[in-house]
């Protein structure tokens, strides 16, 4: 019994780490908080698991009949909780093999997770053996309105405040790589306090209630004023279809979320920036601040692709390389015939070949692939960068 109370409140704490509150995701970064999401959803599901298996294991009889048509319906409402939370799990960590689109993914999402936690509930409440107390039943009570709340502001409200606040789409030119970069003028109140290298869900051409929204990093500086960017790589899912929005489009923003940014870092003596890819995104957002500022301390940038056709901002990076104290440092895995940058991929050689013996006490930005992001850490470890100064952007937060 109590693995089951201990699942249902680790399931209560889901939709609080996933509504978006500033206050809960500021002091880690969004992205750290969705990532602690899914390891704590697991744990849920395995305390929900081991309630069950417990008492068909050695306490079937309080099990009772497990034919849902005959048996008491509060039995059968834990039941289906249970199986709308495997049904959660399997959905978002296999979402890929299943082919399941994300916007489609996301409204099965929501749907499991409000049935799931709403069957929970209404379990406990009604097997009512350590609920039957006037202080525990209040306290499950008051657990079903703050989920009740969270809901509602996640769901209908927020969305109504963002529909009274729309952008439209002035601009959509090419940056390179496959990369697209829509700019956006608000028509109503502009984004406040955001910082270089946050990131905002975007939809684009749909209303904001309708679950399809994504979260992408605003590619411009706040020192340029109002007008946002955001760059997208078609990468499958909805991307393709918004790297084709047409200048007047309107679109609605939900942010700033983030912590992946140099306004953390103010007393650094340099900046090492290590980008795979579209990952280059966030660091360009973070040059484009400091050139703003001319801020005269070093910055190292080590960017990886696959091809030269894969380089997204070639000509940006080289125009931010005359404002900014900046050296820039392109590999390839493919790289042509007659090509003057590196070739292969960033390792442990390379990187005490290009990264001064001071830099180690400066702040390290990685943002790519996660295997990328996998090998650097581990050499920067192993170079004695201390841990503390490596921040690593999660590159996908479903």
């Amino acid at each position: 019994m109590g693995l089951g109370f201990g699942g249902l409140a680790l399931i209560a704490l889901q939709f609080a780490l996933t509504g978006r509150l500033r206050w809960m995701t500021h002091p880690f970064g969004a992205d750290i908080v969705y990532l602690f999401h899914r390891y704590m959803s697991r744990i849920a599901l395995g305390l929900v698991i081991g309630h069950f298996l417990i008492l068909y294991i050695w306490f079937e009889p309080e099990l009772g009949d497990l034919n849902p048509l005959t048996a008491r319906w509060e039995l059968t409402s834990g039941r289906l909780a249970m199986a709308c939370f495997i049904g959660l799990i399997i959905s978002s960590e296999f979402r890929k093999r299943l082919r399941l689109r994300y916007e489609w993914w996301r409204y099965l999402h929501v749907a499991l997770a409000v049935t799931g936690f709403a069957a929970a509930i209404a379990h406990v409440l009604g097997v009512d053996r350590y609920t039957a107390d006037p202080g525990q039943r209040a306290l499950w009570i008051g657990v079903t309105i703050s989920w009740a709340a969270l809901l509602i502001w996640s769901r209908a409200l927020r969305p109504w405040l963002q529909s009274r606040n729309p952008w439209q789409v002035v601009s959509n030119t090419h940056s390179g790589g496959g990369v697209h970069t829509l700019e956006l003028a608000p028509l109503g109140k502009p984004l406040k306090k955001w910082k270089a290298g946050q990131f905002a869900w975007l939809s684009i051409g749909r209303s904001p209630f309708a679950l399809k929204e994504h979260p992408f990093t605003i590619s411009t500086a706040p020192d340029h004023g109002p007008n946002l960017t955001f760059s997208i790589k078609a990468l499958g899912d909805d991307t393709a279809r918004l790297i084709e929005t047409s200048p007047g489009t309107i679109a609605y923003v939900d942010g700033p979320y983030g912590g992946f940014s140099v306004d953390r870092k103010p007393d650094a003596a340099g900046f090492i920036m290590i980008a795979g890819g579209v990952g280059i995104t966030p660091i360009i957002s973070n040059l484009h601040a400091l050139a703003a500022r001319n801020d005269p301390r070093p910055i190292i940038l080590i960017y990886t692709n696959s091809d030269e056709d894969s380089i997204a901002f070639k000509e940006e990076l080289e125009h931010l390389s005359k404002e900014l104290n900046l050296k820039t440092i392109l590999y390839l895995d493919d790289p042509p015939q007659g090509w003057e940058g590196q070739s292969g991929r960033v390792n442990a050689e390379s990187l005490k070949a290009h990264l001064p013996e001071e830099s180690r006490d400066w702040p390290y930005f990685l943002c790519g692939p996660k295997p990328m992001v996998k090998v650097v850490v581990k050499a920067l470890n192993g170079m004695g960068t201390p841990a503390r100064h490596i921040d690593s952007e999660v590159f996908e937060l479903v």
